[in-house]
């Protein structure tokens, strides 16, 4: 394999252009050290760096390549779209296509609307669920990620009782104060807050199966106690499911899980790639939306014509076929055979799995909140994500970041992968 040269020259030529040379702050590498990789294209399970390397994938886009890199079907629909025109900020048929699609394969949804991101979807989310119930606060949980809006960057004070604080530059105190922080997988902490802001909470937003501290399962019963909060207390529940959308089931966690929201956020896979958001509720909470109702949200390029297309695409396939039995056998076999070596190794771990989302912890203790997942050995995480990208394997960098398997692995790949770690540990 090829160092890493021209990626490393691209990357100090962005850093003079590019906010630390990247976009999105987790591509720069800086919790494992190093230059990030960049990458010239993709295809089916397989990244094509700039060097010439070729890297099994286990990032996929932060989930959206569900199906692997470049589907022909989805790459068909966009060149076909694209040369009608690439944005009208008028209403399109296909808007309708893909929402009638969404609408049949997601449960308890009657509407829904497109945005261009997931943080937009989250952010309008909590808009709608405050304009619906005329409550202000809110309450999120420790470790899990909505995006970037300012109520979702808070972290917590002392105590469950106390009121957020921001910690970003730039999140007002008055923001903080209306969003409260609970502790994820602690129905406990949930009441507490509950109890505290009697009829002022409009909504609980959640990860159903957190991914921005590690892939992080609900505790049996967690979920379905939420439910029961919300119920009692006149609370709306809000399942962010930019990452579960799509990709756990075709009706995402709520079908999983069994749970019924009263919104639920998509992103990723919905967009077949492309930048799209969307939410979603029952009749009666969606006509709370401009223009039927009070609560504006708007977007130039929301429905774009481009990338409805591609999620359509990527819907039709997934609402057709057999990915999600697939990905789960992928999933087990690459979780039984890392486990296997793991174990033999004698280094302290964790694996969490839930579908196709796995991640790894290096850490004798259960991780079930942000509290147990940040209890890890970054440095032997660091030394187990640089093994695998010299050994051609690509995981998030970062190890509060789930890995996301695409169909389009083959068992092949997955015992590449299990080799590789058995020999990194080896080592440690």
């Amino acid at each position: 394999m090829s160092i890493y040269k021209r990626s490393s020259k691209l990357f100090h030529e962005a850093t003079q252009y590019i906010p630390g040379g990247v976009n999105s702050p987790v591509r720069a590498f800086k919790s494992v050290g190093g230059d990030p990789i960049f990458i010239k294209k993709a295809k089916d399970a397989y990244l094509y760096d700039e060097d010439g390397n070729i890297l099994i994938d286990y990032i996929n886009s932060w989930g959206p390549m569900i199906l692997g890199h470049a589907n022909s079907k989805v790459v068909d629909a966009i060149i076909e779209k694209t040369k009608l025109g690439t944005s009208f900020g008028t209403p399109t048929e296909i808007e309708t296509e893909i929402a009638k699609l969404a609408v049949s394969m997601v449960p308890n949804i009657d509407k829904i609307r497109f945005v261009n991101s997931g943080t937009e979807a989250c952010m309008s989310a909590v808009r709608l669920a405050r304009g619906f119930t005329g409550k202000d606060k809110m309450i999120k949980f420790a470790g899990c990620y909505h995006g970037h809006s300012d109520s979702f960057l808070i972290q917590a004070g002392s105590g469950a009782m106390t009121f957020g604080s921001p910690n970003s530059p730039g999140v007002t105190k008055g923001t903080a104060q209306d969003t409260l922080l609970a502790t994820y997988n602690n129905i406990e902490s949930v009441q507490q807050l509950i109890d505290a802001n009697k009829n002022e909470i409009a909504c609980i937003i959640i990860e159903p199966v957190a991914g921005n501290m590690g892939c992080i399962p609900p505790k049996a019963g967690f979920l379905q106690d939420l439910r029961s909060l919300c119920d009692v207390n006149n609370i709306l529940l809000v399942f962010d499911e930019v990452m579960t959308g799509f990709r756990l089931a075709k009706g995402g966690a709520q079908e999983l899980f069994g749970i019924a929201a009263d919104i639920v956020c998509f992103g990723k896979v919905i967009g077949g790639g492309l930048p799209v958001g969307a939410f979603a509720a029952r009749n009666e909470i969606m006509n709370y939306l401009a223009p039927l109702g009070p609560v504006y949200q708007a977007g130039t390029l929301s429905g774009n014509p481009l990338a409805m297309a591609a999620g359509l695409a990527m819907l039709q396939q997934l609402n057709e076929g057999n990915t999600y039995q697939s990905l789960l056998e992928k999933t087990n076999y690459l979780h039984e055979g890392l486990h296997k070596v793991l174990t033999v190794s004698g280094v302290d771990f964790k694996i969490n799995q839930v579908g196709s989302m796995i991640s790894l912890h290096f850490t004798k203790d259960v991780v079930s909140d942000f509290t147990s997942a940040s209890k890890g050995d970054n440095s032997y995480f660091k030394k187990f994500f640089h093994g695998m990208l010299s050994r051609g394997i690509y995981i998030a960098p970062s190890a509060y970041e789930t890995w996301f398997l695409c169909d389009a692995l083959t068992y092949e790949d997955l015992d590449k992968t299990i080799s590789a770690c058995s020999e990194i540990v080896s080592e440690f």
